[in-house]
């Protein structure tokens, strides 16, 4: 917290998708950043619509009985991220926090950066419509329908629009984005506050599907194009978040949950020789002293994470940090867990000049191949301004447990072929 101080953006890491330590520091980080320095809203590493329900439930604006309902609409693997036992517990803190606060003063938020959410960002912008302006929204169905053809694959889209231009839907997306802008005035009405909101809930909704749209034809030309296209995604979406709050009279200030990959500055990493950059360093480059910017790490365990793309979650053991990473020397410290505080610290600055392995588990763990498909070099002390380590972790306990999940409990003694 000494540390944060003024900060207005606080970048929450994780080194793997699938921790219960990562996702438990994270929330009892939040709670306090909320409670002691007022911070605003939290950002996930989650589509817009998702995380929009949990926004309006914790608000008190929704239908949902309970957390586990409002985390419904994440149903795009990987389900466990976000409809997991430790993000209910934060949701209902939010929702408890929000109900205590004296009248007048602004609720904390959640809401989604990311832009996978072609489909459902279109049909958020078209109900809308049909509330405020149904001739509005029967143009909008007639420009989204470009996408009909296509199928609910946007990656089937992407694929052939990127083979033939004349079949791309580009022009559409942005042509509905600039009507909803020109038309803003119309939307308002005087509702007041909940108005300001709902329209920039669908604006937002808007600029997701045209950023969603060449993001899936831009995947067929390569990792840096499509990485680069997200993460600023991802940064645009929080600085129309804070310019929104700042329009209603805010001083906005933004927690931000992320892989480690997302939130360590891409120019302290071998992200950067690929032509790579990302949240945090683009969060670093506009705001400066601003930002804080904290990694955590773990050198063994068990984790939740799947064997391949769309395949259930398991409860996959964590092998220990490799030679030469900075799990392996953070475990001969030998403490089960610490901070680091590495800005503005000389000594842990010399001590950690040198690149050294890192690791990253999304949310996939192939442990067969963990050097080339999970490590990369970094320079700790210029990705983070702190780390927090905890050496050994459990997984994540998703909602919904499947049988291969639950057999992760097996012991690696236990007899093969039974």
């Amino acid at each position: 917290m000494d540390l944060i101080g003024d900060a207005r953006f606080v970048l929450l890491g994780e080194a793997t998708h699938g921790t219960h330590e990562f996702y438990r520091a994270r929330a009892e980080i939040t709670k306090r950043l909320i409670r002691e320095k007022g911070f605003s809203f939290v950002a996930w590493e989650a589509d817009w619509p998702d995380a929009l329900r949990v926004n309006r439930y914790i608000r008190g604006h929704s239908p949902d009985q309970d957390a586990a309902e409002a985390l419904g609409d994440f149903e795009r693997f990987p389900v466990w991220m976000w409809r997991n036992a430790d993000i209910v517990d934060l949701v209902g803190w939010l929702r408890s926090h929000n109900e205590q606060l004296p009248p007048g003063q602004p609720k904390t938020g959640v809401y989604g950066l990311d832009l996978y959410s072609l489909h459902r960002s279109i049909d958020s912008v078209i109900r809308y419509l049909d509330k405020m302006n149904p001739q509005a929204a029967k143009e909008a169905r007639r420009r989204y329908g470009c996408f009909e053809d296509f199928g609910d694959d946007p990656q089937i889209y992407g694929m052939l629009a990127s083979r033939d231009r004349t079949s791309s839907c580009e022009n559409e997306v942005v042509e509905q984005l600039l009507e909803l802008q020109r038309h803003a005035a119309d939307f308002l009405g005087r509702d007041g506050r909940m108005a300001a909101d709902e329209l920039f809930f669908a604006k937002q909704n808007a600029r997701v599907a045209k950023d969603a749209e060449h993001y899936y034809r831009a995947m067929y030309r390569g990792r840096p194009n499509t990485w680069n296209l997200r993460d600023t995604h991802m940064v645009d979406t929080l600085e129309h978040l804070m310019s929104h709050l700042e329009r209603q009279g805010e001083r906005p200030k933004a927690i931000i949950w992320a892989h480690n990959s997302h939130l360590g500055d891409a120019r302290a990493t071998d992200m950067s020789k690929r032509g790579e950059l990302n949240v945090g360093q683009l969060v670093r480059e506009r705001h400066a002293d601003e930002a804080v910017l904290v990694g955590f790490s773990t050198h063994s365990g068990t984790v939740t994470a799947a064997a391949d793309w769309g395949e259930p979650a398991e409860r996959k053991r964590v092998l220990p940090g490799m030679a030469d990473s900075f799990e392996e020397l953070f475990h001969e410290v030998n403490m089960p867990a610490f901070l680091l505080t590495l800005r503005d610290h000389r000594t842990l600055h010399r001590a950690l000049a040198r690149p050294r392995l890192q690791r990253a588990i999304g949310v996939i763990y192939r442990p067969e191949t963990e050097r080339w498909s999970h490590y990369f070099h970094a320079h700790l002390s210029e990705q983070f301004d702190a780390v927090i380590h905890f050496d050994e972790t459990r997984a994540v306990e998703p909602l919904e447990r499947t049988s291969q999940w639950e057999r992760g409990e097996i012991p690696e003694t236990y007899p093969t072929g039974v």
